[in-house]
């Protein structure tokens, strides 16, 4: 049973590191996505501040081009933003599955851990109904062979 234990051990070890990997990347992708709200929220909040004072002072030409040049920038950034959540989306889709085989592999070496435990229980359940037997038997075969 001692190959079996370290087996159990190192895949119980892959287990563990499979989902903290998999943990990693959800908590980057999580990061990801706030960064994306929070670029998203200032553009609005942009949007609005220049609205607000192009109704109320007014803005030159170049002054409002400058603005909509920096919308612009904004725009783009949240389109970055977006291309890397889907890479993190990606990774945290592959190191689930990864977790989720590794967890398979660990639940097989227990099924076969318990199969062996339950083969070795009834093994020596045999032994001792055996050994009982033999005890049985030659009690009666002592009490025959007095009278």
């Amino acid at each position: 049973m001692g190959q079996l234990d370290t087996v159990i051990r190192v895949e119980r070890d892959r287990e563990e590191k499979a989902a903290q990997a998999y943990q990693m990347a959800q908590h980057s992708l999580n990061e990801q996505r706030q960064k994306l709200n929070s670029l998203q929220q200032y553009r609005l909040d942009y949007l609005r501040n220049l609205q607000r004072n192009g109704q109320h002072g007014g803005l030159d030409a170049r002054e409002y081009h400058q603005h909509l040049q920096f919308v612009a920038k904004l725009d783009k950034a949240c389109e970055q933003q977006n291309q890397i959540i889907s890479r993190a989306s990606l990774v945290v889709d592959q190191r689930r599955q990864h977790y989720l085989q590794q967890q398979k592999r660990r639940k097989a070496v227990d099924y076969l851990i318990d199969k062996k435990d339950q083969e070795a229980a009834v093994a020596a359940g045999r032994r001792e109904q055996d050994q009982l037997d033999e005890f049985a038997l030659q009690r009666f075969l002592r009490a025959k062979t007095r009278y």
